[in-house]
């Protein structure tokens, strides 16, 4: 199994043992949903109740190394957990919010890593929702990759809600922009 896997699947192996709910939402989704590409870290969000976001922290710190100096300070002010897997790979944890994110964890589907291990991944929206708002130049080829793969098979109208929810909250429309820009590509590429 990839180092990457090893440690998505240690990942899961612990939340599962402390009941605690989870999706992987980077890299890895995008093996199943996007174009297959390598990923060096691990990235997922967990809900806990907010009254038990301490305890779960303290958790997370006695079982895996820290990447920061404080990891309970900068996951107060960040709402994520920096931390290592055993085998070196870095792992980051979202601390959901109730909301958008409850959705997000009932829609998880299963990721087959390799023989019995199977891990939960983000819905093909939800990925391309999560790339939409966060931007960034991989995150913007990773959600064309997806459209590509999975264009006939997407829930728009749930992709399109979401994403006019958050540019509501960011105060900008350019998370909707993104993704219009991304389906245009692929209906013009479709249709030639």
């Amino acid at each position: 199994m990839l180092p990457i896997y090893e440690a998505a699947w240690e990942m899961h192996q612990y939340l599962t043992r402390k009941r605690i709910p989870y999706v992987i939402i980077g890299g890895i989704a995008v093996q199943k949903w996007g174009r297959p590409r390598l990923t060096k870290d691990v990235d997922l969000t967990i809900a806990v109740p907010i009254e038990e976001t301490e305890k779960i922290i303290d958790h997370i710190e006695r079982k895996f190394k820290s990447r920061v100096p404080n990891l309970k300070e900068f996951a107060r002010q960040t709402r994520v957990v920096l931390i290592y897997a055993s085998n070196g790979r870095e792992v980051d944890v979202s601390l959901a919010l109730p909301g958008y994110e409850d959705l997000l964890m009932q829609r998880a589907q299963s990721f087959k890593l390799a023989p019995r291990k199977i891990v939960r991944v983000c819905s093909s929206e939800d990925l391309i929702i999560h790339k939409a708002v966060a931007g960034r130049p991989q995150d913007l080829s990773d959600l064309q990759g997806v459209i590509f793969r999975q264009a006939t098979s997407l829930d728009l109208d749930y992709i399109r809600y979401w994403l006019k929810e958050f540019s509501l909250l960011l105060e900008s429309d350019e998370v909707i922009h993104r993704f219009e820009n991304a389906w245009k590509k692929w209906s013009e590429d479709t249709l030639s």
